[in-house]
């Protein structure tokens, strides 16, 4: 007799806890989460963020040190859909996650500080002043393979 080893599809726009470790823990494991972005010219941006954190159960966020920079122009020029991209293929384990959401900068002190403080140290390190922004990601949809489980959530 043949088993079916497909795995659980989760469909409920939810982060767990173990996914939200993942994020929060990237960099501290040598993982980098790549941000794409429409620049308010119209064209694709791509880069690497190390502040990349788990917010909440249906958000991410993002500690941009530069103010002026292009991710912080785009979200404010009216282009907000961000995408982030998570890869890892080690021998303990496997993920490839996609996330796809509205940015938007939250400028209140709460979220400012939250988002600063929860970045990892290295990147607190490069703006001791605390001149960046909290940018904040209200997901849409997380797709992928994580813990065993297929991702098709959706908002």
């Amino acid at each position: 007799m043949a088993t079916n080893n497909t795995p659980p599809v989760l469909t409920e726009l939810k982060l767990s806890p173990a996914l939200k470790e993942t994020v929060n823990t990237a960099l501290e494991h040598g993982r980098m989460i790549s941000v794409a972005y429409v620049s308010p010219e119209g064209r694709p941006e791509l880069s690497f963020r190390g502040s990349v954190q788990a917010y909440s159960d249906n958000q991410l966020a993002i500690w941009v040190r530069n103010p002026e920079g292009g991710i912080l122009k785009a979200v404010t020029s009216g282009r907000p859909h961000i995408a982030l991209l998570y890869g890892e293929l080690g021998a303990q384990s496997k993920a490839f996650v996609t996330f796809r959401g509205r940015g938007r900068v939250d400028p209140s002190e709460s979220v400012r500080r939250k988002v600063y403080d929860d970045s990892p140290k290295g990147e607190r390190d490069m703006d001791k002043d605390e001149k960046g922004v909290a940018l904040v990601i209200d997901l849409d949809s997380v797709d992928g393979s994580f813990g065993g489980s297929s991702l098709k959530m959706r908002r």
